[in-house]
């Protein structure tokens, strides 16, 4: 493999964005070509943040052999067909969370990587902040005990657009696929599978559930409490409470740059800045990985967007909420 890595991007949207400015971060990252069905849009996303190579098709790209990896971003519902076509043309795979819609598809998903012996990972960005590493070595070493509980929240307000992202059912809309993996990815994090969940939420006139709640209890009586809307701001903050102290998340909790260590009435502040904008660490873990032979991350390994993904449709059924394409 070339000293460069290249990128290609499947769906230059929002946010790919992002991520297009977090490779601007890594040392040896490259976006190099694009792909996009919308006219106009590959080319007016590569003269923004630069590029070599616009295609129409995602096959196309695909076909490209200098594309080193490749990092979809379409909506929710359309990752599966996407990385499945990478997977089968060989190419490296970061695939926006959720990594599909139901446990079904990500198991079809995971078991074709493993078939094809192709790199696959969940872009849970979060997880490979420096201080949520720092988090699990506090952890690790009992800096706060046993973990006992853990609280989360992701929520935003969004005016009502039937058409939208975040309110159309067919682009797999809702609260729980946009914002609430990250509470249940921290909590998998944290403390594993859980035993027993259960969640309530509220259905909007567009079929996906605007906000929810929903508490985990695991088997030596651990439990998660979290929320997640579209329709609603919430405080977005976190907290991990163990038996001898707590550790607590400020907001924008899942971007973490200062945390506090509690210990009875003793605090610590701890700081860990970090440069780019944070989508630059899942970019590089991939690329160390795929550099290193390896074909998934140990970070985000994926039978956690298996265990996640059975976790949320769990939720869904008690809900009554179900996307295209989806088993029944």
């Amino acid at each position: 493999m070339a000293d460069v890595f290249r990128w290609g991007i499947i769906g230059p949207g929002r946010i790919a964005a992002k991520f297009a400015e977090g490779l601007q971060a890594v040392e040896g990252a490259a976006l190099y070509a694009v792909a996009s069905r919308t006219p106009g849009r590959g080319e007016e996303f590569i003269r923004t943040w630069g590029g070599e190579k616009v295609y129409s098709s995602y096959e196309a790209l695909l076909d490209d052999s200098r594309v080193d990896g490749v990092y979809i971003s379409t909506p929710h519902v359309f990752h599966r067909e996407n990385a499945l076509l990478a997977l089968k043309a060989g190419k490296p795979v970061l695939c926006e969370k959720p990594m599909t819609v139901c446990e079904a598809h990500t198991r079809e998903l995971v078991e074709t990587a493993r078939r094809e012996k192709v790199y696959l990972m969940e872009a849970m960005w979060s997880r490979f902040f420096p201080l949520m590493e720092r988090i699990r070595q506090l952890i690790a070493a009992g800096e706060i005990g046993e973990v006992r509980m853990a609280e989360a929240d992701f929520g935003y307000r969004r005016e009502l657009d039937p058409q939208s992202r975040q309110h159309n059912l067919d682009l797999g809309g809702g609260a729980l696929l946009d914002v609430g993996i990250y509470p249940i990815s921290f909590f998998h994090m944290l403390l594993g599978v859980p035993s027993e969940v259960l969640g309530s939420a509220c259905i909007g006139k567009t079929g996906v559930d605007e906000q929810s709640g929903y508490l985990f209890k695991y088997p030596k009586g651990e439990l998660a409490l979290g929320s997640s809307a579209v329709r609603t701001d919430t405080p977005c903050e976190a907290r991990i409470i163990g038996t001898e102290g707590r550790i607590d998340l400020p907001r924008n909790w899942w971007r973490p740059g200062e945390i506090t260590l509690w210990k009875g009435e003793e605090a610590r502040r701890i700081v860990e800045p970090f440069e780019g904008n944070g989508y630059n660490f899942e970019a590089q873990a991939v690329m160390e990985d795929v550099r290193a032979g390896r074909k998934e991350n140990l970070i985000m390994p994926l039978d956690d967007s298996l265990d996640i993904a059975r976790t949320m449709d769990r939720l869904k059924k008690q809900w009554g909420l179900a996307y295209p394409g989806e088993p029944r």
